[in-house]
């Protein structure tokens, strides 16, 4: 536990107690905090966020939730990026980035999606999205023709789309703020990386501290007397994860 704080000073008690559940030790989040301030290594300040209305709640299932990340490159290039949600098991998916996000491309990226979810489309009833004109009636209708219908948040209230906004702030302070971006083809490599991380390993509060790609419990609890813990960087080495040592 000291070692994953040591480690990452950025993360929170329940940060480290969804990796720490990963590994196999399960530990409540205030008995992580007693035991990183009785060392002294006090944990990061807990960032609250924006209250779940009961419908995204009871409705998750089938809800999928898009929106725009914007990164400036060093070059004072700003890039859009589209990234989706499904919000019961967290998966993104990276749509696209552009520097000029038409309707058109804004459109395609969604014909891009439903060809790539194919049977799986059926699964979902609603997506949200904010009122940006970049989204135009030729996206809305690619997720109607599919029998989704498409929720607009009402003007400026961006917790109606909590998820991506949440999203949004995860990649952004794990990722974004430690990367000097070059280019178009930098950022998707980074975002690439990031977001195998993320689906794949990251561990998830709504989910039990389960990454969106794993539907098995966590790992069982470990004597910790008798395994190795193995670190690896990801990211470009921005990002630590843990695993059991074979």
């Amino acid at each position: 536990m000291l070692r994953l704080a040591r480690d990452n000073p950025t993360w929170g008690c329940r940060r480290i107690q969804g990796e720490m559940t990963g590994l196999g030790y399960r530990l409540a989040a205030s008995t992580i905090w007693a035991i990183l301030t009785k060392a002294g290594a006090g944990p990061a300040p807990r960032r609250a966020g924006p209250t779940w209305t009961e419908f995204l709640t009871t409705q998750a299932k089938g809800i999928l939730s898009c929106d725009f990340l914007h990164v400036d490159t060093i070059g004072l290039t700003r890039v859009y990026v589209l990234f989706l949600m499904e919000i019961a098991t967290r998966r993104v998916h990276l749509l696209g980035a552009t520097t000029n996000p038409t309707g058109e491309w804004v459109a395609q990226q969604a014909r891009n999606l439903m060809m790539d979810l194919d049977d799986r489309a059926n699964q979902f009833r609603f997506l949200i999205r904010d009122r940006d004109a970049k989204y135009t009636a030729a996206f809305d209708t690619v997720f109607h023709a599919a029998g989704v219908e498409v929720l607009r948040t009402p003007p400026q209230a961006p917790r109606a789309n909590a998820f991506a906004e949440r999203r949004v702030r995860t990649v952004r302070r794990e990722c974004l703020d430690g990367t000097l971006t070059y280019n178009i083809r930098h950022l998707l490599a980074v975002l690439g990386e990031y977001l195998t991380h993320y689906n794949g390993h990251r561990p998830h509060q709504g989910r039990r501290q389960r990454p969106p790609d794993q539907d098995t419990v966590p790992a069982p609890v470990t004597d910790l007397g008798t395994v190795r813990v193995r670190r690896r960087k990801v990211v470009h080495g921005l990002i630590n994860e843990y695993e059991q040592a074979a």
